[in-house]
């Protein structure tokens, strides 16, 4: 735990919410193929087919579209004043796949801000930037007046591709003060951080 904090405090990160005058930064973090496959972090905004025939260039306008709206996505992480990493982090009602997911059903009628996505830099990969992405995902919603951030690890024992865990996994949420509080599938839990 020790050598992770000091990894961060080594690594110096800041987080800034998404806004137009960052969004060359996101550009950056996410390269060429839009992070995985051209995602561009709209998977959880488009359902089934939408999602499949907009992934790369329709996905990067769709997510710019949400971003010139003034709506903020997610946060970017920084280090050395470069974007390493990135949260996605929205109330639940802007994932409409989250609406239809018999796995990631609703807990209860709460309003919950949802945690649906993480990127980190291949080369900083590892050393404790989700933990701190969640953190600070915690204090904006916070900020926000929000009272609940909900996320959907992964949780297995096996180790998984980077790729398979783009929602996180259930250590990290653990790590960052999360809980669980419903399961629907042996390996998709839900946890909550409660600002209340």
């Amino acid at each position: 735990m020790e050598e992770e904090s000091s990894l961060i405090d080594e690594l110096g990160l800041t987080f800034h919410p998404l806004t137009q005058k960052l969004w060359r930064d996101f550009e950056m973090l996410f390269g060429r193929n839009g992070a995985c496959g051209g995602c561009w972090c709209m998977y959880w905004k488009l359902r089934g087919k939408s999602f499949e025939e907009s992934a790369g260039y329709t996905a990067r306008q769709l997510q710019k579209a949400v971003v010139d709206s003034k709506t903020v996505p997610g946060l970017l992480a920084y280090s050395e004043g470069y974007p390493v990493g990135w949260i996605a982090v929205e109330p639940r009602s802007a994932y409409p796949k989250l609406a239809h997911s018999r796995v990631l059903k609703p807990v209860d009628d709460q309003p919950v801000w949802s945690i649906t996505c993480f990127f980190v830099e291949k080369k900083h990969r590892r050393k404790g930037i989700t933990v701190e992405l969640l953190k600070a995902a915690v204090e904006y919603v916070k900020k926000q007046g929000g009272n609940i951030v909900e996320g959907y690890p992964v949780d297995t024992s096996k180790n998984q591709a980077d790729t398979f865990v783009y929602t996180g996994t259930a250590s990290a949420f653990k790590k960052a003060g999360f809980v669980e509080v419903a399961r629907y599938s042996p390996t998709r839990p839900i946890f909550r951080y409660f600002l209340q």
